[in-house]
C-alpha cells in the first residue's frame, strides 16, 4: 500500500515538473524522492533475475546511470525505488559549479534532453560523507572525473585522488573520460590518454587493494560518437589494460535525425541515442568476446529498448533521461519484462 501511494504521488508530480525549468525540476524531483523515501518498503526480487557481473551480484540488470544523483544526496531514496545499482557522480576532487545556466534543455516530442552541465558537483568529500551514511544495500557505483581547470596532462592526478577517497565506500568505479561537456576530456579515450589515466588508476588500485583487502572493479565509460575503427582500437586497448568492464555509452554530440532540436551545445540523451548506443554495444561485444562485462546505457525508454540493449550484448543496463520523463513506472515496466 505504501509503495503504491508513493508511486502514485511520483506519477502525479511528473506533469507539473515538466512545466518548469528542467534543472529546477530535477532538483525538486530529488527533494521529493527524499521525502517519499519513508513510504518505500525494502524491495526483494526473485533470484532468477539476479546477475553476476565483474565479481558483483546484482538483484537484476536495471540500474540508474551517473548524473542523476551527482552528490550521493538521494542514494537511499533512489535505491528504494528498486534499482539494482545506482551510479553516483560524476564527482571531482574539488567542488565546482559546472557550466553557466541554462545548461539543460528538454526535447519532449523526441523523449530527449540536451545537457552541458560540466560536472557540477559538491566535491568528492561531500559524496563520501553522504554515501557513508547510506543504508542502501544494492550496488554502489561511483563515476569519477577531473576538475575543469586541471590541465589534461595532469588529469590522472584528479582521477587517482577520487579513487583513493571513494575506495572503501564504492562497489565499482566508472572512469568518465567521455563527457562532451568538459573541454578536451574525450581525448583521453585515445590510447595515450587511456594509458596515462588507467595506468595510474590500476597502479593505485594495487596499493589500495593490499591496504584494504578489497579489489574495486574499474570500468571505463565511452562515447557513442566513435567510428567503427575507433571502437576496434578502444576494445584492443581495454583488453590490453585489463580493465574490468566498459559502460556504453555517454551522451552524444550528434543531432542526426533529430527534428526541431534546439541550437544548444551539449550532450544528447534519451530515445534518439538508443540506436547509436546499441550499435556501439554490439560492436564492442563482437570485439571483446563473450566474457567481457558491458553496461548498456543510452535511450532505453521502454521494456522493448531494454531487451534490445541486452540482446546487443549488454550484461547490465542503466536509465537516466527516460526515468526523468516517466518516473517509477519505467522501472516497473522493465523489471516486469525481465521476469521469467
Amino acid at each position: 500500500m505504501k509503495r503504491r501511494a508513493a508511486s502514485l504521488l511520483a506519477r502525479a508530480s511528473l506533469p507539473i515538473l515538466t512545466r518548469v525549468d528542467p534543472e529546477l525540476a530535477h532538483d525538486i524531483g530529488l527533494a521529493g524522492l527524499r521525502w517519499l523515501r519513508r513510504l518505500l518498503p525494502v524491495q526483494s526480487y526473485p533470484v532468477e533475475l539476479s546477475v553476476r557481473c565483474f565479481g558483483l551480484s546484482f538483484a537484476h540488470s536495471l540500474g540508474l546511470a551517473a548524473g542523476f544523483d551527482k552528490n550521493g544526496d538521494c542514494l537511499d531514496a533512489l535505491g528504494a525505488l528498486g534499482f539494482s545499482h545506482v551510479e553516483l557522480g560524476t564527482v571531482t576532487p574539488r567542488p565546482q559549479p559546472g557550466n553557466p545556466r541554462p545548461r539543460m534543455f528538454r526535447i519532449p516530442e523526441a523523449g530527449a534532453l540536451i545537457n552541458r552541465m560540466g560536472f557540477n558537483n559538491k566535491g568528492v568529500d561531500h559524496l563520501v560523507a553522504q554515501v557513508s551514511r547510506s543504508r542502501y544495500r544494492g550496488i554502489r557505483g561511483i563515476s569519477i572525473g577531473k576538475n575543469f581547470d586541471t590541465p589534461l596532462e595532469n588529469a590522472q592526478d584528479d582521477y587517482v585522488t577520487c579513487l583513493r577517497k571513494v575506495y572503501t565506500i564504492a562497489d565499482y568505479i566508472a572512469v568518465n573520460i567521455s563527457s562532451p561537456n568538459t573541454a578536451r576530456l574525450r581525448e583521453l579515450q585515445a590510447r595515450e590518454g587511456l594509458d596515462r589515466i588507467l595506468g595510474a588508476l590500476l597502479e593505485e588500485r594495487r596499493v589500495l587493494q593490499e591496504r584494504h583487502g578489497k579489489r574495486l572493479p574499474l570500468l571505463v565509460k565511452v562515447a557513442p560518437d566513435l567510428t567503427p575503427e575507433q571502437i576496434s582500437a578502444l576494445a584492443r586497448d581495454l583488453r590490453a589494460l585489463e580493465v574490468d568492464g566498459v559502460i556504453a555509452t555517454n551522451t552524444s554530440i550528434s543531432r542526426e535525425g533529430l527534428v526541431n532540436a534546439p541550437a544548444e551545445a551539449g550532450g544528447l540523451s534519451g530515445a534518439p541515442l538508443h540506436a547509436l548506443s546499441v550499435a556501439v554495444i554490439s560492436q564492442l561485444r563482437t570485439e571483446l568476446g563473450t566474457g567481457f562485462p558491458i553496461v548498456g546505457v543510452g535511450g532505453i525508454v521502454s521494456a522493448e529498448h531494454a531487451r534490445a540493449t541486452l540482446h546487443a550484448g549488454a550484461n547490465l543496463i542503466q536509465v537516466y533521461t527516460s526515468f526523468a520523463y516517466r518516473g517509477p513506472v519505467l522501472l516497473e515496466e522493465i523489471i516486469d519484462a525481465l521476469s521469467p
